[in-house]
């Protein structure tokens, strides 16, 4: 590994844990705004989000980028899709932090990657591993366990891993032909115009809070969650352009692991013993799957090792001109 490789290496990964931590402990801003209606804090997010991409893309220069993907309408429905499945996460994140439920959300964000595996059996057609198989199962034990023993159906985590997981999903089908700055940009101004309405009605209704009698801090905090919503998604981002994707992959377990210890140790919500029951199932699922993939990978190494070395000379590379 060069220089160069090394500092993006480095850059990467600092990338990813400032993102992965920002997201973790974002609860604890939702906490600011804990007389804020969860859909007008959504609402918000949305708005000052789509001015902070929109600038993004003024700085940057990507208008003709913008209006190739505008004018695309394959690519303009996937990204529809995938603002109203972000939308819903955005809505349930804020709904169980400011209802005492952080817990589910971050229950919800570790299911995530088992619900990926399914998508991929039930939608791409792709064949599980053994191992592959044995997570899921155990996942769905762990499900099972925490409603059991918790009375009810953690719904919020499900939601919030399905939504998340199909939105996982049609990014997949969207391809590389949209950079993360433009996708984000219309994903955020696609949802406005409902944002819009939604900020409006409640102001109707007088259950609004922006705004109402003077600015004061708490709408101060309202036009910020846009940037920060914003702000870790753009660096995943560069993180994903400069990691290895098993690496990427393994450290996305920090962002829940710090929302639990968000809802746990600071907002000190109740964990009776099956949801500890359950979160352990959880985590031995994704630890199956994590051992599982680095050895698919080590195997997939050594095979195009093998077949490197027993190639017939002059045919690695492609072909000489």
């Amino acid at each position: 590994m060069d220089a160069i490789e090394t500092r993006d290496r480095r850059d990467g990964l600092a990338a990813a844990l400032v993102s992965y931590v920002t997201w973790g402990f974002f609860p604890l801003y939702l906490i600011l705004l804990w007389d804020v209606h969860a859909l007008e804090i959504v609402a918000h997010r949305v708005v000052w989000a789509a001015v902070v991409m929109i600038v993004i893309v003024a700085v940057t220069r990507q208008w003709t980028a913008l209006l190739r993907v505008l004018g695309d309408r394959d690519a303009r429905n996937l990204l529809g899709l995938a603002s109203l499945l972000i939308g819903v996460v955005w809505f349930f994140y804020a709904y169980g932090a400011l209802t005492h439920r952080a817990v589910d959300v971050a229950l919800g964000y570790f299911i995530c990657p088992l619900v990926t595996v399914l998508l991929a059996v039930t939608v791409n057609r792709e064949r599980l591993r053994p191992a592959q198989w044995v997570s899921a199962a155990v996942g769905l034990v762990a499900v099972v366990v925490v409603t059991v023993g918790y009375g009810t159906f953690p719904w919020i985590s499900g939601v919030v891993a399905v939504a998340f997981g199909l939105y996982s999903l049609v990014k997949n089908r969207l391809g590389r032909g949209v950079s993360p700055t433009v996708g984000l940009t219309v994903e955020s101004a696609l949802l406005v115009p409902l944002a819009a309405i939604t900020i409006v009605a409640m102001s109707l209704a007088g259950t609004a809070t922006f705004a109402v009698g003077g600015l004061d801090v708490t709408d101060l905090y309202l036009v910020v969650s846009g940037p920060m919503t914003m702000f870790p998604l753009l660096l995943f981002a560069a993180a994903a352009n400069r990691l290895p994707l098993s690496l990427l992959g393994n450290l996305q377990y920090l962002n829940p692991a710090l929302q639990l210890v968000s809802a746990v140790l600071v907002l000190r919500e109740d964990m009776p013993v099956a949801r500890w029951i359950g979160f352990a199932l959880v985590w031995l699922a994704l630890g199956i799957l994590v051992v599982d993939a680095a050895r698919e990978r080590r195997r997939s190494v050594a095979a195009a090792a093998v077949a490197e070395a027993t190639a017939p000379s002059g045919t690695v590379g492609g072909p000489v001109s």
